[in-house]
């Protein structure tokens, strides 16, 4: 595909706003649950509901762009939608109500990354492993939010987080409008019963792996922020040392276009996910000491860049045709949805009897089983172009 024929600042657009919007979320909702006075068990299942509807709505909306072949309508749905219910979060505090807000709002919001991965994928055609450059524009705008985010937060109050994502859900509705629907690729036209391609063993492989990896990171999501500020970090430097993990994604993704074919899945995949578990034993051992926490975000690197960029070329290897967005919503529903649903509410429920310390050792443990899945089911090496070779 010719650069001129790629809509890559557009699709840029929206993964910054998507993202910026996580950027929002992951280091500091957790931190606004906490000042309304929510237990620790009630901040892991409010945290979790975020990623719990990852569960259903990526495959409802899945099934739904498969057979309509219309994403980027559904992409728009989700990114209004979940923009209005969000602004339910300024109505009430109560933990029922924001229950029902967080499901509402994550319902929609998580149905649209999906089906844009998927488009995405369809305009890199045979490019699909140059994602990364593509996608690295997410990360940016994560850094941007937690980092404005938290000089807001530190000069006016937490309170305040509401009033700061409302904008940035606008510019993801926004952004969707610009994006073109890309054209399904004839090497796509014909596929497997997807419940047959999902029985292979190296498909159950792939996702036993990346939901033991994603539940590891049940803590970090919903009590890494509460961890530091209890060790006396102010907002400003949670925010960049959430940032400093999203950097070093962002450099990993400019070179994953050149180690996933001379590398292979493989090796990169279980690498990644073994120093995930040092990431976590590292968090847990040593909060106290800046310049350890500093080399532990580095290897965001690892457990989010690698391990995110194997995945979803594997996913596209696997599901193509008529496959291809349940494929991708399948991924993110076992993955970022169950997997971290599961860790988030492990999380609220051994955080004061393990401690935060404890919480994150038990995490690199189950960073073992992860690795051992990858290493028994992913292909050795991949091919520069889609093919994947076995």
């Amino acid at each position: 595909m010719s650069a001129h024929a790629l809509p890559y600042w557009r699709m840029s657009a929206f993964y910054l706003c998507f993202f910026a919007v996580l950027g929002g979320l992951a280091p500091y909702w957790g931190l606004y649950l906490d000042r309304l006075g929510f237990t620790a068990v009630q901040i892991g299942q409010l945290i979790a509901i975020l990623h719990a509807t990852k569960i259903i709505a990526p495959n409802v909306w899945g099934w739904i762009a498969d057979r309509s072949g219309q994403r980027m309508p559904i992409v728009r749905l989700g990114a209004l939608v979940a923009t209005l219910g969000f602004t339910g979060v300024l109505v009430g505090e109560s933990f029922w109500w924001l229950a029902l807000v967080m499901t509402v709002f994550s319902f929609f919001w998580n149905a649209a990354l999906p089906q844009f991965e998927a488009n995405t994928m369809n305009h890199l055609g045979h490019e699909a492993h140059r994602y990364s450059r593509v996608r690295l524009w997410g990360s940016v705008g994560f850094i941007i939010a937690v980092l404005v985010f938290g000089e807001l937060i530190d000069r006016f109050g937490v309170q305040m987080l509401p009033w700061l994502l409302l904008p940035v859900f606008l510019g993801l509705w926004l952004a969707s409008q610009f994006t073109p629907q890309a054209a399904q690729h004839s090497r796509h036209a014909s596929h497997e019963p997807i419940g047959r391609v999902i029985l292979q063993p190296a498909v159950l492989g792939l996702f036993l792996a990346c939901f033991l990896m994603q539940a590891t990171h049940g803590p970090y999501y919903a009590f890494f922020s509460i961890y530091l500020e209890a060790h006396g970090y102010s907002g400003t430097a949670i925010g960049v040392l959430w940032a400093l993990g999203v950097v070093a994604e962002i450099l990993l993704f400019l070179v994953m276009h050149r180690l996933l074919p001379a590398l292979g899945p493989r090796l990169l995949m279980t690498v990644a996910i073994l120093l995930t578990g040092l990431r976590w034993v590292l968090i847990g051992a040593l909060p106290e000491v800046l310049p350890v926490l500093v080399f532990a975000q580095g290897l965001h690197a690892a457990s989010f860049g690698v391990y995110h960029a194997v995945g979803i070329y594997m996913v596209n290897h696997y599901f193509v045709g008529r496959n291809q967005g349940r494929g991708q919503a399948l991924y993110s529903s076992i993955t970022f949805g169950a997997g971290v649903a599961a860790g988030s509410l492990a999380a609220g429920l051994l955080w004061d009897s393990l401690g935060g310390a404890g919480t994150f050792y038990l995490a690199a443990l189950v960073s073992l089983l992860a690795a051992l899945a990858a290493g028994l089911s992913l292909p050795r090496r991949a091919a520069a172009a889609d093919p994947v070779a076995t």
